[in-house]
């Protein structure tokens, strides 16, 4: 089964409730094939922009086009769209083949055709020999699979997902997580997804879009948004960061030399300007030892996770988190005086706000 992709374009779209500004000319290109995800705090306007695109709210100005339709003022069955709901939104008195089989019943599709694309979802969510069970005797994690085989039943151009995962335990979402990005591949089906979790967003998505009260703050890949952050808010919504005062000593060619406390590095950078600035270390890119150079600091917490360690040092330059995968030097007591090392890759000079 591969479904047909279509591509998505949200032009200068505009929402307001009454004197609320939901959405604030946001434009958007969704290729076809492509998993992009709607990243942002509660409020910023990414639920909106998805219901604008399925039919079910109407853009006070802009326009949406699906492939080459232009779809804005379309009924939500007149799209080619599907979406789930957070809630999953079975219907808790019919059978799983009846939830799946709902939307071709209501498209009076024969009851032959309605049969052979059940079976073929259901074998594609891994949810063969369900069909004949109410909702209620399933887990959270299958009632999902069968909100996502009535979404892929319909064989839509596009698949909207507002939050799927948020009712399932931490570990049953992440799973669920790479399920459907498995999936979405594999069928080659266009989908944009909303989260309010990064590592979620980090995980699915071709592109990832930061919105911030209803405007765009950046768009860009997983790894461009985690390595280059375009300000201190996609920095901070995108993984654990420490925001650290440095200088910048000299420049030149997209290169800077850059002091922080005692230590000296190069690093990639478009800002060119020698002079203060605010630097972006991420945990897992800095170094603690309890010798040797570097900035000195203090063991102010620790947590040890299994797989890592995480520290709050305190230093001249303030409180500093670091996630030490290596743990050579075994696990260090509160209290410990120690030094920090910075790697060049994990520093990022931030912009004037």
């Amino acid at each position: 089964m591969r479904l047909e992709a279509a591509s998505v374009l949200i032009k200068d779209v505009t929402k307001r409730f009454g004197q609320v500004l939901a959405v604030d000319r946001v434009s958007l290109q969704i290729e076809p094939g492509e998993l992009l995800t709607l990243l942002g705090p509660s409020g910023c306007g990414k639920t909106t922009i998805l219901r604008i695109v399925a039919g079910l709210e109407t853009a006070t100005d802009g326009r949406v086009f699906i492939g080459e339709a232009d779809v804005t003022r379309l009924p939500p069955n007149a799209r080619d769209v599907t979406m789930m709901f957070q809630s999953y939104a079975l219907f808790p008195h019919l059978t799983v083949f009846e939830n799946v089989a709902y939307g071709l019943r209501v498209l009076k599709r024969p009851e032959a055709e309605i049969r052979r694309a059940v079976q073929e979802v259901m074998e594609l969510v891994g949810m063969t020999g369900m069909e004949g069970r109410n909702p209620s005797a399933l887990s959270g994690g299958q009632q999902q699979r069968v909100a996502l085989a009535r979404s892929l039943v319909l064989n839509p151009k596009v698949l909207l997902f507002d939050e799927p995962l948020s009712n399932l335990d931490a570990k049953l979402r992440k799973r669920m997580r790479e399920e459907i990005r498995l999936l979405q591949q594999r069928l080659g089906i266009t989908a944009i997804y909303v989260t309010h979790d990064q590592a979620e967003a980090l995980a699915i998505s071709d592109r990832i879009v930061v919105m911030d009260r209803g405007r765009i703050s950046q768009i860009g890949t997983p790894l461009e948004l985690y390595h280059e952050p375009a300000n201190r808010f996609v920095a901070e919504f995108i993984g654990e960061a420490n925001f650290l005062p440095a200088a910048i000593e000299s420049a030149v060619e997209g290169w800077v030399n850059l002091r922080i406390g005692p230590q000296s590095l190069r690093v990639k950078s478009r800002l060119l300007s020698p002079g203060p600035v605010t630097v972006l270390a991420r945990p897992e890119t800095i170094r603690i030892h309890d010798r040797g150079e570097g900035l000195p600091g203090i063991v102010q917490k620790v947590s040890y996770l299994g797989s890592a360690a995480d520290y709050t040092v305190e230093t001249a330059l303030g409180p500093i988190l670091i996630t030490d995968y290596d743990m050579a030097g075994g696990v260090l007591p509160s209290g410990a005086a120690v030094r920090l090392e910075f790697l060049g890759h994990g520093v990022y000079p931030l912009p004037p706000e």
